[in-house]
């Protein structure tokens, strides 16, 4: 069986002994290293691990923040990060940045190695909470970009005005446009967005981010 080779950088002490020895312990696994931050692991880890164990939350430069410093410098390096919380923006900028899978920290034993192993075959193990954060902000942001290349600047402000509760009068009064022109932009808004009534175009807009 060949031994997958795993580095881990995680700051509280005992979590990461524990990972070490979970590491060491199992068959076909190896811990290549084991650092209490990233400067640390930057600085100290050699030869580039199969994968990477990365704490989220670590003191200094964030996990986050160095997986990509350490893709840079180890290519081929999968790196999977390890989390508390599932919080939706370290979730993004860690796999903008590199990372290949995101567990939370109360991840059994069992289903911590097989995660290790998937990783290390390409895969990319995310815990339930985390999967479903990652397919929220993914349907948020594919309704942004569909909606923000239809709609104008114009029918943009036109709709936050009425997302604060403005008439179509008031919302001309507003822009110093026509209320003909508010409705002709009305009836385009609601062919870009595929809906048919004021609040639909209203609540597609705030689910996708236009509006403040």
């Amino acid at each position: 069986m060949e031994t997958i080779r795993v580095a881990l950088i995680e700051d509280d002490a005992a979590t990461r002994e524990g990972l070490r020895m979970l590491i060491d312990g199992a068959d076909g696994f190896h811990c290549a290293g084991a650092f209490s931050s990233a400067e640390e692991g930057l600085r100290r880890l050699r030869a580039r691990p199969d994968v990477l164990l990365l704490d989220v939350g670590l003191p200094g430069m964030s996990g986050d923040e160095c997986a990509g410093r350490f893709s840079e410098r180890f290519p081929g390096l999968q790196i999977v990060m390890l989390t508390v919380v599932a919080d939706r923006r370290p979730v993004f900028l860690s796999i903008c940045n590199g990372a290949c899978g995101y567990l939370l920290k109360n991840i059994s034993s069992d289903r911590l190695l097989e995660s290790i192993r998937q990783a290390h075959q390409g895969g990319s193990p995310m815990s339930p909470e985390i999967a479903s954060q990652i397919i929220t902000l993914f349907r948020k942001t594919a309704v942004r970009i569909e909606a923000e290349t239809q709609l104008t600047a114009q029918e943009t402000k036109l709709l936050g005005l009425l997302s604060q509760g403005y008439s179509y009068l008031n919302a001309a009064g507003q822009m110093g446009i026509a209320l003909n022109t508010v409705r002709n932009h009305i009836r385009s808004i609601y062919e870009k967005l595929h809906v048919h009534t004021k609040s639909e175009a209203v609540s597609k807009a705030l689910r996708a981010g236009l509006l403040d």
